[in-house]
């Protein structure tokens, strides 16, 4: 039963099985999560979630790598979701803040810039989580530059 809970969260409710960009699903399947978060408890309210999922996400994570043996499963996705909300504490209100967040995340989940090239090499569920937490952060800094800069 454990291990079932732990998959499942893994995957982020079955994003993780999209056959093609499964990180990209799990980063789209936060959006639901992410507007429910920011509407009624605000950014607080985004930022406790994205703590919490990631802390839950090392634990399901580590069940995952452990029973598949895999170093970072491409089916685990709850680090994607982690990572989105963290860049999008940074997002204005509206659709083109949220646009902007999402893409901004995936090119650097996928560029890892440091310390995210660092982090994929702790152990097993904290590598899986900790890369996506570093680029949402830097997600987070280019954001709230845009907006510094008056671009969004």
């Amino acid at each position: 039963m454990k291990y079932r809970v732990a998959h499942v969260l893994a995957i982020w409710f079955g994003c993780g099985r999209v056959p093609k960009a499964p990180g990209t699903a799990g980063t789209l399947g936060a959006i639901p999560l992410y507007l429910l978060l920011v509407h009624h408890g605000g950014t607080l309210a985004v930022a406790a979630a994205a703590a919490v999922i990631t802390a839950v996400g090392v634990w399901a994570s580590n069940q995952v790598v452990r029973k598949l043996g895999i170093k970072d499963p491409q089916i685990v996705c709850i680090d994607e979701v982690a990572g989105v909300l963290i860049t999008l504490l940074a997002a204005p209100a509206g659709w083109i803040g949220l646009a902007a967040g999402v893409v901004l995340f995936r090119l650097f989940d996928q560029w890892k810039p440091w310390p995210a090239n660092a982090a994929e090499r702790l152990p097993e569920g904290w590598g899986v989580m900790m890369d996506d937490v570093a680029a949402g952060a830097w997600g987070a800094v280019f954001l709230l530059g845009a907006r510094v800069a008056g671009w969004l």
